[in-house]
């Protein structure tokens, strides 16, 4: 089977730029990601792009094309949409088909406007990735929902406000130093549960922020970077997807997200690892509940087991599986169509020793990217390996 490189990655910092047109960030991306690679742009054989909400927040749609052209790009391009996943679905569909021989060189990413819509617009919007007919006509927003979610894992399982605290200050302690993460300042435990409440049990600090940002990767077959001479040591050896009902109510359990379940196993079979196999993760944290639940279905805690892993230091820099390295969406920022390739792009540079946080992991040698949609109705797992 032919091997997926990661040739270059490119990504915009994350925060507020309302000015910012979706074309701007994507074409900001894309031009880092090239210079990264090395790979002309007349080598790509097609764009697939992930963008959740661009009629909402700029009134445009058919965005494949558009980004293409942003990106300087003149190949058949195509969008996806998978709420939080969209670039995650995309990025599966690229490796898939560079592994049956479909295609040599692919650039793939996602970028996402958000800001300029306002606080309540952006939460409106977002809404849409919910039942629209059992959820978002009776008010529910996606804080709303996690904290049901949160509120049935400490009625079934056990932990506490506390233990999600430590979660957040954690994903900001690691997002110090990186240039592309939106808040790169510290908080300890107080300023998390002394913060205002979003939806009980959760805060402020417990949620991740309205964001704006682009990410881009250049992915490469293995017999076109070693014809071309192209440096690319890290591959994507394993893909996974899973979904589940869309409606909270639907499902037979709220504590746990069998979506990430399915789509991990299905990494781990295809990458030939397991769980214990995997030295660091990126994983998708909208809210604290968030890592927790990914935690458990990526199978690195038994069920139960892994509310307290951030307080116990087992998922910060120096604990043994690290999770979230980049500040996650937490700190680093969830700019919904950028961040499963983004999560990718950060692996890509910690695994390679050029990212702030690579001495932490310095002799890892497999990553996994956990990326969300929805209430964890969507989910892609990919698994990287160091290979040359």
């Amino acid at each position: 089977m032919t091997e997926v490189r990661v040739a270059g990655v490119g990504l915009t910092e994350f925060g507020e730029e309302p000015s910012r047109t979706g074309r701007d960030l994507f074409g900001a991306a894309s031009t880092e990601a090239f210079a990264d690679a090395d790979v002309p742009r007349a080598d790509i054989e097609s764009v697939r792009y992930g963008n959740f909400m661009g009629e909402l927040s700029e009134r445009q749609g058919h965005q494949g094309p558009l980004m293409a052209e942003a990106a300087g790009v003149r190949a058949p391009s195509t969008r996806y949409e998978s709420a939080c996943a969209s670039s995650g679905a995309a990025l599966r569909s690229a490796v898939k088909d560079i592994r049956n021989d479909e295609e040599d060189v692919i650039l793939v990413g996602g970028a996402e406007r958000m800001t300029n819509l306002g606080t309540a617009g952006a939460t409106e919007a977002l809404a849409i990735a919910a039942d629209e007919l059992w959820e978002v006509r009776s008010g529910m927003t996606f804080p709303g929902a996690y904290a049901l979610m949160a509120k049935a894992y400490f009625d079934e399982y056990g932990g506490d406000r506390t233990d999600l605290a430590h979660v957040a200050v954690k994903n900001h302690d690691h997002a110090m130093g990186n240039e592309h993460a939106q808040y790169q300042r510290r908080i300890d435990v107080s300023d998390v549960l002394e913060a205002p409440p979003v939806s009980e049990p959760l805060g402020l600090y417990d949620s991740c922020p309205i964001s704006d940002g682009a990410s881009a990767l250049v992915l490469v077959s293995d017999e076109y970077a070693e014809e071309n001479g192209v440096d690319a040591p890290v591959a994507i050896t394993g893909t996974g997807q899973g979904g589940d009902d869309m409606a909270l109510q639907d499902r037979k359990y709220l504590a746990r997200t069998p979506a990430s379940n399915r789509a991990a196993e299905e990494a781990y079979a295809d990458a030939g690892i397991g769980p214990d196999d995997v030295d660091f993760a990126e994983v998708h944290d909208c809210f604290t509940i968030a890592e927790v639940l990914a935690l458990e279905s990526l199978g690195f805690y038994e069920v139960g087991e892994g509310i307290g892993a951030a307080r116990r230091g087992e998922t910060t820099a120096e604990g043994d599986v690290p999770v979230n390295l980049s500040g996650g969406l937490k700190a680093k920022g969830h700019p919904v169509g950028a961040t499963g390739t983004s999560q990718v792009a950060e692996i890509t540079e910690l695994l390679r020793g050029d990212h702030v946080n690579s001495d932490a992991v310095a002799d890892a040698e497999v990553g996994l990217a956990h990326n969300a949609g929805g209430t964890v109705a969507s989910c892609l797992v990919h698994v990287m390996e160091v290979v040359a």
